[in-house]
């Protein structure tokens, strides 16, 4: 894993970003150089601002295929996958360069070289992906880990990169149990506690090692054996550091209080609130200009389905545990609560509305939220706002739920981008370790990577109900 401004983005990722990034940003060029192969025009320096023309269109294009999913590799990838991310993604990207270079003239490069440079573009980036998919195994980015405490913690990080990734992140070269905390059965090597860590380091080539363990009060730690392994180039890591890494949650199951008052992140400095605030008001200028024209057909969708209200305001639980009241398009039934209770929203709800169905499949039913940003009451990225009812219960259930409340809601989230929708108490643990983990770690580079999944959230419908 690589951390860039407090998140942790995987190896693989960042050099399939730069690599791509690379081969588009060249594709004018070679474009250029075979458009005029059989003459002696210097294309690069008769075209004005070529450089900025090929960045441009790098950029661009590297935008809409992170907006599909190519660079999301929480499943395991195949070619189809991405052959079906990737024609979309051009699809996109090629009307968005030629839009570009309409709007900005001073940009076009010619039709023939533009041409030309779309067909490389893609045929590199394809032929890449095959490769990559069919026959590297990337073992240079794997470390190899060693696993000290419990194994249950520890099979479940075993776990996280078999079932997670199309790749393998590490290979685990066993447990080593410790005293008052005996190993239970698994498919790892168990290594004899009675030799020093670093000499197992040492045989086995291990890279790290992550004490899994839930708890440190009455367990024997050997303390200098880990500060040896450390000093000698072994990196020693907390369990709940370790998942934080290569999961991009904080696991509320194994987390100490501790280990969030000491360790790093939390920031909330002013030049922050700052950036934040101005980047909220210009993407919900942009997305309210955008999608004015859908909003209207909305609003007349709804009138003409069952003449109700259009808007829907209900209570909702904001920074520092004020409540505000969210706008959205009603895609319910107006006698939807008529139990008086508050619900959450189920698979195949028949309380649905036909146009409702539509616009909560789309998100569209939260584009009015808009102007909760505008306000204040909201972010543009955040844990997502909560009704009272559920957040009073669940504060009562889930350890560290209130935390999430410390900054404001937004209308993208992290755990919206990585997790279903949420209607059990199990699915708010899940959803809180990925708001925790955003909350720890929010900057401007995470929120323009949720605001890029959001995209394809959108455009594929996925966790909507």
């Amino acid at each position: 894993m690589i951390k860039i401004f407090n998140h942790f983005v995987p190896r693989i990722v960042s050099l399939l970003f730069l690599s791509e990034l690379l081969m588009l940003l060249a594709s004018p060029y070679l474009a250029g150089a075979v458009r005029f192969a059989a003459s002696d025009y210097r294309f690069v320096e008769a075209i004005p601002n070529f450089g900025a023309s090929a960045i441009a269109f790098a950029l661009i294009l590297t935008f809409c295929m992170a907006a599909f999913g190519m660079y999301q590799m929480q499943s395991r990838e195949s070619v189809h996958a991405s052959l079906y991310r990737m024609f979309p993604a051009f699809g996109v990207g090629v009307p968005l360069v030629v839009l570009a270079f309409y709007l900005f003239p001073e940009l076009f490069i010619g039709r023939g070289i533009l041409s030309i440079a779309i067909l490389f573009g893609f045929t590199c980036i394809l032929f890449s992906r095959l490769l990559l998919l069919r026959y590297f195994k990337f073992h240079f980015l794997k470390k190899r880990i060693l696993f000290l405490g419990d194994s249950e913690l520890a099979n479940e990080c075993i776990d996280l990169t078999n079932a997670n990734s199309f790749y393998e992140r590490y290979d685990v070269v066993g447990f080593v149990p410790l005293l008052n905390n005996e190993l239970t059965g698994h498919g790892a090597a168990v290594l004899p506690a009675d030799q020093s860590l670093m000499d197992i380091a040492a045989k086995y080539s291990v890279h790290e090692i992550v004490i899994s363990l839930k708890n440190w009060r009455g367990v024997n730690i050997p303390i200098q054996q880990l500060l040896e392994c450390k000093v000698r180039g072994v990196a020693v890591t907390q369990i709940a550091r370790f998942f934080e890494r290569e999961a991009n949650q904080i696991k509320i199951s194994y987390l100490q209080p501790s280990w969030l008052v000491f360790g790093d992140g939390f920031n909330q400095g002013m030049v922050r609130a700052l950036g934040k605030r101005l980047i909220d008001l210009l993407a919900s200028l942009a997305l309210l200009t955008v999608a004015l024209p859908v909003m209207l057909i909305t609003a007349v969708c709804i009138v003409l389905e069952d003449g109700g209200p259009v808007l829907y305001r209900q209570e909702r639980v904001g920074k520092n545990g004020k409540t505000f009241m969210v706008l959205k398009f009603r895609s319910m039934r107006t006698d939807a609560e008529k139990s008086g209770n508050p619900q959450w929203a189920q698979v195949g709800d028949t309380r649905v509305t036909r146009v409702g169905r539509f616009i909560r499949k789309t998100r569209i039913d939260e584009l009015p939220q808009i102007l909760n940003v505008l306000r204040g009451e909201m972010s543009f990225v955040g844990p997502r706002p909560e009704r009272p009812y559920f957040v009073k219960q669940l504060c009562e259930q889930v350890p560290f739920y209130d935390m999430r409340h410390s900054i404001k809601p937004g209308l993208t989230g992290f755990a919206q981008v990585r997790y279903q929708y949420g209607a059990t108490v199990d699915d708010a643990i899940e959803k809180l370790q990925y708001d925790l983990y955003y909350v720890k770690n929010n900057s401007l580079f995470l929120d323009l990577l949720i605001i890029i999944d959001t995209v394809q959230v959108v455009l594929f419908a996925k966790g909507s109900r």
